[in-house]
């Protein structure tokens, strides 16, 4: 058996693809006239959050022992969460009576695969799903009358256009698919 084979068992990946699949691809047409922009951030929240379990094997001790090099891998599983995830959501949104921006989907796919990176270098690969999908769910109560801060603490609520939204967003993925890539999961 391959190696990509053998690293997608371990990682559940099957799993996760039909976990973002049914966030991303059912959620939006169910939701209809409701569908806005709390719905489509919790939305993606989720779909990233489902995918980031699957960050570390069932035996830290044996991933870290393997011949080959593990941060290519790591980055590599770290994008693909947010491709995927980010590629289905875009694809949903001729399904929805308001589609969010492209540029909203790709700001917010980079930031919260970036949570997600940080959430299993610190608490482990089951826990990643924590940092993504708690942030997306304050980001949704948080008010708007909050001013300036709003776009820096509720980035992913904020319009596409938003600079402090991007650069949150960017600091956040930067942040975290370094923390994974280099230190992998926590034990």
């Amino acid at each position: 058996m391959r190696w990509t084979a053998l690293y997608a068992r371990s990682r559940h990946l099957a799993v996760s693809l039909a976990a973002v699949l049914l966030c991303a691809v059912v959620l939006p047409p169910l939701l209809g006239d409701n569908w806005a922009t709390l719905f489509a951030t919790f939305t993606l929240g989720a779909a990233v959050a489902v995918a980031g379990v699957g960050l570390s094997g069932q035996d830290i001790d044996l991933d870290r022992t393997a011949s080959f090099r593990w941060p290519p891998r790591r980055l590599g599983h770290l994008l693909l969460i947010g491709a995927v995830a980010g590629g289905v959501m875009v694809a949903a949104q001729g399904f929805v009576d308001h589609p969010m921006e492209s540029g909203w989907i790709l700001r917010n796919a980079a930031g919260l695969i970036g949570l997600t990176g940080l959430a299993a270098t610190l608490f482990g690969g089951q826990f990643g799903w924590t940092l993504p999908l708690g942030w997306a769910m304050t980001a949704i109560f948080v008010p708007s009358a909050v001013g300036q801060a709003y776009d820096f603490v509720a980035w992913p609520m904020a319009t596409a256009a938003s600079a402090a939204a991007w650069w949150t967003a960017g600091l956040l993925f930067a942040a975290g698919t370094a923390a994974y890539t280099v230190a992998g999961a926590r034990r």
